[in-house]
């Protein structure tokens, strides 16, 4: 999927929200992913933003699948808990609170020249945690997603199983993708004789072929590996 299907997806899964309050906000954030309390502007786009620099998800379009992977793990994550523990978690703040809860991250990035990829923006100063949390407020969104996305990222203690469920699926995911990568990374090095940076040639691919298709090789073959990525070496 190219990076419009894939933001798609996203919207779908707001729309299955059936509780309007949070469907509302959530799609509101989601369609118009700006910090309203805040006379900065990013330097990079939502659909181009890594979920990190470096350890996860560190090429054009990352964000969007890690957020992608996020909202499929905690929807999963949810059904065990119910089906295992007997615990039953609100789907529809569960579903907000992932797609939601990296949504600025966006803002604290830009594009590394030198290195390749993508590094954090020395004139940033707002954790992309707090920046939902003051978005979501400033949007008029329910106190219990407010709640639930503050708990994802260990703002404050669990209290209650929704914001565990989707902290738990972003682990999940971040851990994936990190190994993924640095799989991936480890064949990709035999491209820097080549003068071509591994970083730039993830961003490429990404682009070109969607970024869910960034890992697809990571356990194959170097040899095959590198005829994959090799022709995105001019990108």
């Amino acid at each position: 999927m190219h990076m419009g299907e894939l933001v798609n997806k996203l919207i779908g899964y707001a729309e299955s929200i059936s509780d309007e309050s949070i469907r509302k906000v959530t799609l509101g954030i989601l369609t118009q992913p700006t910090l309203s309390f805040l006379d900065a502007k990013p330097i990079v786009g939502f659909l181009d933003s890594p979920a990190a620099p470096r350890k996860h998800h560190s090429f054009s379009g990352g964000l969007l699948l890690h957020t992608i992977g996020v909202v499929e793990a905690s929807v999963r994550i949810r059904e065990y808990v119910e089906m295992v523990y007997g615990l039953k978690a609100d789907r529809d703040l569960v579903v907000a609170a992932a797609l939601l809860h990296d949504i600025f991250k966006f803002y604290q990035y830009r594009p590394d020249e030198i290195e390749g990829g993508y590094k954090s923006r020395e004139d940033w100063y707002l954790s992309h945690d707090y920046s939902i949390i003051g978005e979501l407020a400033r949007r008029g969104a329910p106190e219990k997603l407010i709640r639930v996305v503050a708990e994802v990222h260990g703002l404050q203690p669990f209290t209650t199983i929704e914001g565990l469920i989707v902290h738990l699926a972003d682990s999940l995911d971040a851990r994936l993708g990190d190994v993924l990568q640095q799989t991936l990374l480890g064949k990709l090095r035999a491209l820097d004789k080549e003068g071509c940076n591994p970083y730039k040639v993830m961003s490429e691919k990404a682009r070109s072929d969607g970024p869910e298709k960034v890992f697809e090789r990571a356990f194959s073959p170097v040899d095959i590996v590198v005829s994959d990525f090799k022709k995105y070496c001019g990108g």
